[in-house]
């Protein structure tokens, strides 16, 4: 019995030893390596490539859960405008971007002006402005003006260097009808060409310029930017002839040399008064008469809505009186700064000029049946917008 059980195991052992050494033969055939057919079943593809190198692969379509719905995003609609007389009023949400976070008070301003109010119980920031406060630009229609006002958001750096919010700027304007005697009729001038007038044998020479910040010299560039000042001189040179006082009757601000295209705004008329001032509340005004035959005025610079190009043309009617004639509602230079002023110091020659001052004819110069006046104008005038 045990000799048989020795013989069962040998046999076993022998088995076992004769497939080791039958794997070790195979294994020194292929290297050592599982075989050729096994490793490429490992290594396919089950899906064909749909690209190919050095192509990028093709993005893969978002998948959403069922009945999931992108948020498209909307206006927060959390400005709202009152536009007074003189006066603007913005009240802006403490929820600025509609994301439900309040932004910095600091951090929202009405063209560099901050905030003037708080209201903590309906969540607002108050800003009231002038009309021709905080960075407004005035816009001129054949029928309007138009105030523009920029809400800024602009958030502030932290200690970290990351924002969760973004810049933002809100656009506000504010429409005004304009008052019917800018257009009327009764004050547009007609266009001549610029002409040396001559009378009696005696010649009078107008100039019209655009004058440096110091009135010294004729601006070398008529290239400006809203806010500027235009600075205009008008005068009269006169040969052999008693002292003169020069006036302006009226001008007109057009986009082309020719007065009677639109867009147009006559700024002065009425036989010399300046209505800019009025309309607008600019600081367009005469300065005080220095000299009988020397006029200057200042004209708020300003752009045509309709008119990318900010060119204007001013076009203006002067004359020239005896100096001695009386200064009158038909011979005078009036501006409007809290009533009207006379540039002479007659304030009360400019009473009409808020009526009609009619047109005299006592003060003309003449000779030989023609009177001392013409059309001048001065452009092209390039006006820019002021960089935020």
């Amino acid at each position: 019995m045990k000799l048989l059980v020795r013989i069962c195991l040998c046999l076993l052992f022998g088995a076992s030893a004769a497939q080791d050494r039958h794997r070790e033969q195979k294994q020194d055939q292929t290297g050592g390596q599982e075989p050729a057919a096994l490793l490429q079943q490992k290594q396919s593809f089950y899906e064909p490539l749909t690209w190919r190198f050095p192509d990028p692969p093709p993005e893969d379509e978002p998948r959403f859960p069922p009945e999931f719905e992108l948020k498209t995003p909307t206006a927060a609609n959390s400005v709202s405008v009152v536009c007074g007389e003189s006066a603007v009023r913005v009240e802006a949400k403490m929820d600025l971007l509609g994301i439900g976070k309040p932004v910095r008070t600091e951090d929202v301003t009405l063209g560099g002006c901050p905030a003037t109010g708080e209201d903590p119980e309906a969540q607002v920031l108050v800003f009231e402005s002038e009309l021709h406060g905080c960075g407004s630009q005035l816009q001129m229609t054949e029928d309007s003006f138009i105030y523009t006002f920029t809400l800024i958001h602009t958030p502030t750096l932290g200690d970290g260097q990351i924002l969760r919010t973004r810049d933002v700027s809100v656009s506000i304007q504010c429409h005004y009808p304009r008052k019917s005697n800018v257009s009327s009729e009764v004050l547009k001038p007609t266009w001549n060409p610029f002409r040396d007038s001559k009378a009696s044998e005696e010649s009078l020479y107008f100039s019209f310029s655009l004058m440096t910040d110091d009135w010294q010299f004729p601006r070398p560039s008529a290239q400006l930017i809203l806010g500027d000042m235009m600075k205009f001189e008008v005068s009269v040179q006169q040969f052999h002839h008693a002292p003169l006082r020069v006036t302006v009757d009226s001008c007109v601000a057009t986009v082309h040399p020719n007065i009677d295209t639109v867009p147009r705004y006559v700024f002065l008329g009425n036989n010399g008064c300046l209505f800019d001032s009025q309309l607008t509340g600019s600081s367009s005004r005469f300065l005080p008469r220095s000299q009988d035959d020397k006029l200057q005025f200042e004209l708020e610079a300003f752009r045509f809505q309709q008119d990318d190009s900010g060119t204007i043309y001013i076009t203006c009617s002067v004359r020239a009186t005896v100096a001695s004639a009386a200064v009158d509602a038909s011979n005078k230079a009036c501006s409007f700064f809290n009533g009207w002023r006379e540039a002479g110091g007659s304030h009360d020659a400019c009473t009409c000029c808020d009526t009609d001052c009619g047109r005299g004819s006592q003060s003309h110069l003449t000779g030989a049946g023609a009177q001392w006046e013409q059309e001048t104008s001065f452009g092209p005038i390039t006006v820019g917008e002021r960089p935020l």
